[in-house]
C-alpha cells in the first residue's frame, strides 16, 4: 500500500505517526508530510497550496489520510476528485486520533476497510456513513473491489445500492458461488435492476450492474512483423464475436519465439495485460484436444500455438484456433469462484 499522511500542526504530527505505526506493514511505503515550520527528516515539506500539493500524491498513494479539519482534506482534494473507480481512498482523523471518517472511496478504494482497521489500532471511533454500511446490507462495489471485479457500470451500481436498501435484489453468476448470498440479494436473472457476474457482456436485467472477474486467458499467434494494429482489431473481432468483455482478460499467452515481437509487446502495454512465452516443449506437453497444424509445427516445434498457450494455467478453451488476417485468437478460463461474504 502507498500511504500519504499530512499533519498541520505538532499534535498532529504525534497522531500522524501513530497512524503510520498502525498501518505501514511490510513492503509499504509511507510518506508524512507537514508545512514547513513542522517537517523535518521524518516529515516531508507540504508545499502551498495544499490542494497543488496534494495533487502528485493523489495520483500516486492508494490512501490519503488527513490529521485535521474535515474542511482542509475535502478542499485539498477537490481539484483532483474523479472516479470512484480510480480515485484513492481518503480518510481525515483529528488531531488527538478520537476519530476515523472516510470521506472518499469507501467501498471500491477500500477506505471504509480502512477506516475500521485503524480505528482499532487508535482505539478509536470510525464514522462510516454509507448508507448500506449503516443498515448492515451488502455493499456491492467494496465487495466486487475485494474480489478483484470490474464494475461495468458505474450508474447501475448506484441503482443497485439503492434498491438493497429497499428489499433483496436479484442475482445471477456464470460461476460457482461459495458461502450463502449477502443480505439483500436473492437468486434471480430477470427485473427492473439486479447484478450479473459473468465474463460475458450481458444485460439480463432492465439495468444491469456487470461485475467482471479477469479469468480469461489471450493465446496468440502471428507472422513475424504483424504490427500492433493487426493485433488489436484482430483481438477485438475475436472477443466481439463472442460477448466476451475486454476487462474479462488477465494476462495474453504465446510461444516464445515470440518475446521480441514488437507488435504483440506494443499491443499488450497499450491494454495494460501482462504477457508470458513458452516454449515449444512446453506447449507440446500440455494434455488436451487441440487445433493441428503442420504448418505451425514445421516453423515452431509444436503443433498449435495460440490454443495451447490460452491453456496455459487456465481451466478450459472457451474460443479455439480463430485466424483474422494472419493473427491467431484463442480464449482460455480459469477456475474462478464468487465468494461470500468475501
Amino acid at each position: 500500500m502507498k500511504l500519504a499522511i499530512f499533519a498541520y500542526s505538532r499534535r498532529g504530527r504525534e497522531t500522524a505517526l501513530r497512524i503510520q505505526d498502525c498501518l505501514r506493514g511490510p513492503g509499504d511505503e509511507c510518506r508524512c508530510l507537514a508545512p514547513e515550520r513542522y517537517a523535518d527528516g521524518t516529515f516531508e515539506v507540504l508545499g502551498s497550496p495544499c490542494a497543488q500539493a496534494t495533487g502528485p500524491l493523489f495520483a500516486w498513494g492508494d490512501a490519503l489520510i488527513f490529521v485535521g479539519a474535515a474542511g482542509i482534506a475535502v478542499r485539498s482534494i477537490a481539484p483532483w476528485v474523479r472516479d470512484k473507480r480510480t480515485d484513492p481512498a481518503v480518510l481525515c482523523v483529528d488531531e488527538l486520533g478520537q476519530f476515523v471518517i472516510p470521506l472518499l472511496s469507501g467501498h471500491i478504494g477500500g477506505a471504509n476497510a480502512l477506516a475500521l482497521r485503524l480505528a482499532r489500532g487508535l482505539e478509536a471511533e470510525p464514522v462510516v456513513t454509507t448508507a448500506t454500511d449503516v443498515n448492515g446490507k451488502f455493499s456491492v462495489d467494496a465487495w466486487a473491489a475485494r474480489q478483484g471485479l470490474f464494475l461495468d457500470d458505474m450508474k447501475a451500481a448506484k441503482a443497485v445500492s439503492a434498491a438493497i436498501l429497499e428489499g433483496p435484489v436479484p442475482l445471477c453468476c456464470d460461476f460457482p458461488v461459495e458461502g450463502e448470498l449477502p443480505p439483500g440479494t436473492e437468486w434471480g436473472d430477470s427485473g427492473a435492476v439486479g447484478i450479473c457476474i459473468s465474463w460475458r457482456k450481458k444485460a439480463p436485467f432492465r439495468e444491469t450492474l456487470l461485475l467482471v472477474p479477469p479469468v480469461l486467458h489471450l493465446g496468440l499467434g502471428c507472422r513475424r512483423g504483424t504490427s500492433e494494429a493487426a493485433i488489436r482489431a484482430a483481438v477485438e473481432q475475436v472477443l466481439e464475436e463472442h460477448d466476451i468483455h475486454p476487462r474479462a482478460v488477465s494476462c495474453v499467452a504465446s510461444i516464445d519465439l515470440k518475446r521480441d515481437e514488437e507488435g504483440l509487446l506494443d499491443y499488450c502495454a497499450a491494454q495494460g495485460w501482462p504477457a508470458a512465452f513458452y516454449s515449444a516443449q512446453e506447449l507440446a506437453a500440455l494434455a488436451g484436444d487441440f487445433a493441428h497444424s503442420e504448418r505451425v509445427l514445421r516453423f515452431t516445434g509444436v503443433d498449435n500455438v495460440c490454443e495451447r498457450a490460452a491453456r496455459m494455467g487456465a481451466r478450459r478453451l472457451v474460443v479455439g484456433k480463430t485466424i483474422r488476417n494472419g493473427v491467431t485468437v484463442a480464449v482460455a478460463e480459469e477456475d474462478w469462484a464468487a465468494r461470500f461474504p468475501g
